[in-house]
């Protein structure tokens, strides 16, 4: 069988802006890159990199003196503070620390230059084939700089690694996931999440937030 060689960053024969590849995958904004297998000049194949977003979020960040990575035991108290400050401002729903130590894994953060948590989300798996973005929160001082869109994205491409297409939110800011490609749907589709969460939410059943799905 015959090597294929992957592109490792944007300009080595990879290409943007396509709406779809050919392997049938739809092309959302720059959730993740199609690249090709290349012979001489001859393009004989696209191969979808979800790994490659990740590479590239990290450099992107990394020039901005932060830090895109999984969430550890110890930024659990910094993640909680920062879920907090946002929740009495009732922009989210309120996580505790007895809920964030048990699904710690699903959490990514961004740290400042000096180790500071300055954003968090999490990818909740909700079913086999349905996955949640939660708990996407960005300090004040931070915002407005695309690293919100940042984490959507590293979500979206943990999603699609762990086999996994579909992937919705609850949020009280739908514009913005609008404009990364989610479009929004009646949450009479996320039986799962109706009830394995929000029966025990204390907005239930007068949930206030909006539900959007992208399919990828």
């Amino acid at each position: 069988m015959e090597a294929v060689q992957y592109a490792s960053n944007d300009s080595a024969c990879g290409r943007e802006g396509l709406e779809h590849c050919p392997a049938g995958h739809a092309y959302l904004g720059s959730v993740y890159i199609c690249l090709y297998k290349c012979q001489g000049l001859e393009v004989s194949k696209y191969v979808c990199v979800p790994s490659a977003l990740h590479l590239r979020q990290t450099r992107q960040l990394q020039d901005l003196g932060m830090t895109i990575r999984k969430a550890k035991i110890d930024d659990v108290k910094a993640i909680h503070g920062l879920l907090s400050h946002f929740a009495q401002q009732g922009l989210l729903l309120p996580r505790s620390l007895s809920d964030l130590y048990d699904h710690l894994r699903d959490y990514n953060v961004i740290e400042d230059q000096d180790g500071r948590i300055i954003a968090a989300v999490a990818l909740n798996v909700s079913w086999e084939d349905l996955a949640e973005i939660r708990s996407l929160a960005v300090l004040e001082d931070f915002q407005f700089q695309g690293i919100g869109r940042k984490l959507v994205e590293y979500c979206l491409s943990d999603a699609i690694t762990l086999g996994i297409y579909r992937v919705f939110t609850l949020t009280y800011q739908p514009d913005f996931f609008r404009k990364l490609g989610f479009a929004e749907v009646d949450k009479a589709m996320l039986p799962h999440k109706i009830w394995a969460d929000c029966v025990h939410c204390p907005k239930f059943p007068n949930c206030d937030e909006t539900a959007l799905l992208i399919e990828m």
